[in-house]
């Protein structure tokens, strides 16, 4: 089945990263803006508590202190609600809070929600210290998920 997603809403490479608020797990709202200074990984996924999704979320919090070397904000985001999250998170000792997009507008903004099942596809998107876009991957088979490594790898090039 094909994702309903027009590849022109995806943001392009070198343009600015649409903004969004939203809540976390840790009770506080994080707005993408509030972050500049420093590279952020918008990680879309689309249900907690799926095995894709529960192996890519537990490989962020086992590199949690990696990340946070190279500077790099995580902000894992799905249509999930806040308390389904905060249970997701709790279950499996994570380190890295979640974000919740239950109105499905950040997954709007970055052109990644599938409209007939309702929930963002596998996405990430790579933004620099200043807010612009300098990586993007948008998963195309379900099930499979980028490698910390391959994000790092790309982290990397931002020098």
């Amino acid at each position: 089945m094909t994702a309903s997603v027009a590849p022109s809403a995806i943001p392009a490479v070198g343009s600015a990263a649409p903004d969004f608020t939203l809540a976390s797990t840790s009770g506080e709202k994080v707005t993408l803006s509030a972050l500049r200074g420093r590279p952020v990984l918008l990680a879309f996924f689309p249900l907690a508590f799926t095995s894709t999704c529960t192996a890519e979320l537990c490989a962020f919090s086992d590199d949690f202190d990696v990340f946070g070397e190279r500077g790099v904000h995580v902000l894992p985001i799905s249509v999930d609600a806040v308390p389904s999250l905060k249970a997701f998170k709790e279950h499996y000792a994570m380190k890295v809070e979640l974000l919740s997009d239950f109105k499905r507008e950040a997954s709007r903004a970055y052109g990644v929600l599938h409209e007939e099942r309702y929930h963002s596809l596998r996405a990430y998107f790579l933004v620099d210290a200043e807010g612009v876009v300098r990586w993007t991957h948008v998963e195309t088979v379900p099930g499979q998920h980028r490698s910390n490594e391959e994000i790092l790898a790309e982290v990397a090039k931002l020098g």
